[in-house]
């Protein structure tokens, strides 16, 4: 069997021994080919039989919306490699070759070390990844081990690679000890004993994180086949930092209590304790704990059963049928996993990996070829490592809205900005920690700290002075969540805002229309809505704000609009749509649109704009040739403005249920710095997608980004 390329380019991951980590790894470079192709494929040569779905598989399929079935993603099973190691190896390409015509490129994820009969499995993994003509990833896990002993693990797993005559492509050692990155590093680059050049292989490491080991309460009930009696069931998913049997009193207990401590305790001693544990979990000066399993099978007291009803507390009551002891081993033995099932460690995880590995050198080492088109997920995966790029601070004032904080966990985890949550501390994060989210890196400000309460007053008072704004009046404005947090901004605290999930829009932009105000040569703040379909990109504007734009300011529109899609990747062509195409109508709303177009390219000579334009003859290259021949937006543009609100607003909403594009915004524009406004009835997820963009806008005031190209779809 040769060395011949396949359809795809593709990557084999492959560990040096179990529990290296090598989920994490998979992940996160799925993730960052996401970035690049349109079709990602996932491949793993060898999985158990007994018809038992393998999870990885099923996690980067469903995470990243691969189409292709499961059947076609996994080669053979240990079984068959038991009984004809070479014919197992034939049946593997193939199915490989098979999958990778159908791609653009493939994350083949190695054996599991499952297996502890096959000594060998290492070199079974360099012999495939030999044969698929696939360079190799190698992960050594760096836990309980010094920088010398990775270095050694290193230098034997090469020798072995090099005998099978597998190419390595790039090292991670993942779970490194805190503090011992560089030094593992420096140990495993003077391993490969020899000048460093593109040539030798890329060297990264992952720190340890104790969060995507620790198991969720969930998979501890699974292991003690226990029964959820108490608390609320969505909280099963968040895990259990660590583990402690309850034999003494409780006041020894309480002293014992770490965050997130999962309580295992014999299920007759629950009179004194169980009340004492809710108390605890509830009180601000404790830790929150994660669950209580409760062990011997006991029947709850009437008194204790009543008890749990009345306070109705959110934390997970388990009962175990088995003594206190075999429990604790049982749960003690329990490792947490990345499934599908466990999306904030899947988030921890995608953060981890893009801190520690430099994946732009990882696939321009790889040569993974940029895909033209641009699917949904590209552009939210690429939005997102823009953000992580350069980390910008944004505000989000409704700390008591629950999607707002679920929103926050997903961006701390994925560490794409450095959150500033308004809101009472203790309260948001009691409850923070009751829906089971992390929110130790996100702060918390209080609306009503007196310091910036007052500084922030007379800020505003100086700049409403002229309006008649007084000192006291200002100490009650700026304390509403939307001007506090607009303040923040103002005054460099924060570098933008995200508000809207309770407020209205006209409540969340007023302060910033008052404050931070628009940008030089700029008279309106417009929006624009990023239109995701299936292979590009388009911006539509203003489709959320002015109600009906008169020529200057719907030329204001178009040449904002023009520089939000130029700022995101998207090269702007621009459509001023009206109901007739050049100078073949007449008529009040299409003259105004002509005139829109003058204003527009006097401001911005260089821009690619055509107005009055229809939508059809804009977006279709036949239609386009047809009626504006010769034009250079016709039939490609990217950007379209619309001449009112009614037809933005309807054409925005046709094109997302009818195409199945997915809408992102509205987006404002036109400000000195970004705010944005949610819809009231915002998902979490599109308020995570809301806090990227607004990351990203943030770092364009700096001067630090600009056109990347990176998004722009045929």
């Amino acid at each position: 069997m040769g060395r011949e390329a396949s359809a795809a380019q593709g990557l084999y991951i492959t560990a040096t021994d179990a529990a290296s980590g090598k989920t994490v790894v998979a992940l996160g470079v799925a993730e960052a080919m996401s970035r690049r192709v349109r079709r990602l494929g996932v491949f793993r040569p060898v999985v158990p039989g007994g018809g038992a779905v393998d999870e990885v598989v099923e996690l980067i399929r469903t995470r990243y919306r691969i189409d292709e079935p499961y059947e076609d993603c996994v080669g053979t099973t240990y079984d068959a490699v038991h009984l004809d190691p070479a014919r197992a190896v034939e049946t593997i390409v193939d199915r490989y070759r098979a999958l990778a015509a159908r791609c653009e490129a493939v994350v083949v994820v190695g054996s599991d070390y499952t297996d502890a009969a096959n000594t060998a499995e290492f070199g079974f993994n360099a012999t495939v990844a030999a044969n698929l003509g696939l360079p190799v990833l190698l992960v050594v896990g760096g836990m309980e081990r010094t920088p010398q002993d990775v270095a050694a693990v290193v230098r034997v797993s090469r020798q072995e690679l090099t005998r099978l005559h597998a190419t390595e492509l790039a090292v991670i050692v993942n779970r490194v000890e805190p503090g011992q990155e560089d030094a593992v590093r420096r140990e495993v680059a003077a391993a490969f004993g020899s000048a460093i050049d593109d040539a030798t292989p890329l060297v990264c490491t992952i720190p340890e994180v104790p969060g995507l080991t620790a198991p969720t309460i969930r998979d501890l009930v699974r292991a003690a086949d226990g029964q959820l009696i108490s608390g609320d069931e969505a909280l099963l998913d968040r895990e259990a930092s660590s583990l402690v049997v309850a034999a003494m009193s409780l006041p020894n207990v309480l002293d014992r209590l770490t965050e997130g401590v999962a309580i295992i305790a014999p299920g007759d001693r629950t009179a004194g304790l169980v009340p004492g544990l809710l108390a605890a979990h509830e009180a601000a000066n404790f830790p929150a704990l994660s669950g209580v399993f409760l062990t011997g099978g006991f029947t709850l007291p009437a008194s204790v059963s009543r008890l749990l009803e009345g306070v109705s507390s959110p934390l997970p009551i388990i009962t175990s049928h088995e003594d206190t002891l075999p429990t604790a081993l049982h749960l003690a033995a329990v490792r947490g996993e990345i499934t599908v099932g466990h999306p904030g460690k899947v988030e921890t995880a995608l953060g981890a990996f893009a801190r520690g590995v430099d994946t732009s050198v990882l696939l321009n080492r790889l040569n993974v070829t940029r895909s033209v088109a641009v699917t949904p997920l590209m552009f939210q995966a690429q939005l997102l490592e823009r953000a992580r790029s350069q980390r910008r601070r944004i505000v989000l004032p409704e700390g008591g809205d629950d999607r707002i904080l679920r929103a926050a966990d997903i961006v701390a985890r994925r560490g794409a900005a450095d959150l500033l949550v308004l809101g009472e501390e203790e309260k948001v994060r009691a409850r923070a920690n009751a829906l089971g989210l992390d929110l130790a890196g996100v702060r918390i400000v209080s609306p009503t700290d007196e310091v910036l309460v007052e500084e922030f007053a007379h800020e505003y008072t100086r700049l409403r002075e002229r309006k008649g704004m007084t000192l006291d009046k200002a100490r009650d404005i700026v304390q509403d969540v939307s001007y506090f947090g607009t303040m923040m901004v103002h005054t460099g605290r924060a570098d933008g805002m995200v508000s809207g999930a309770v407020h209205t829009t006209a409540h969340t932009i007023r302060p910033a229309f008052e404050i931070i105000r628009t940008v030089p040569g700029v008279s309106v703040v417009s929006s624009v809505f990023f239109m995701l379909l299936a292979d590009r990109v388009l911006v539509y504007g203003d489709c959320a704000v002015i109600p009906d734009p008169d020529a200057e300011q719907l030329a204001d529109v178009a040449v904002s609009s023009a520089r939000t899609a130029a700022a995101f990747g998207v090269q702007p062509r621009v459509a001023m749509l009206s109901y007739s195409s050049g100078e073949s109508g007449s008529g009040e709303d299409v003259e105004k649109v002509r005139e829109a177009a003058k204003l527009a390219h006097a401001r911005d000579p260089d821009l690619l704009l055509e107005g009055p334009i229809q939508y059809d003859a804009a977006a279709d290259p036949e239609v386009g040739a047809l009626k504006l021949p010769g034009s250079a937006v016709a039939g490609r543009a990217t950007v379209f403005i619309v001449p009112d609100l009614n037809t933005g607003n309807n054409l925005y909403k046709a094109v997302q249920r009818s195409a199945g594009a997915i809408a992102v915004g509205p987006v404002l524009q036109g400000l000195r710095k970004p705010v944005n406004d949610l819809s009231r009835g915002a998902l979490v997820q599109d308020i995570v997608n809301t806090i990227v963009i607004t990351a990203v806008q943030a770092q364009g005031e700096t001067g630090e980004t600009g056109k990347t190209g990176e998004v722009s779809g045929p």
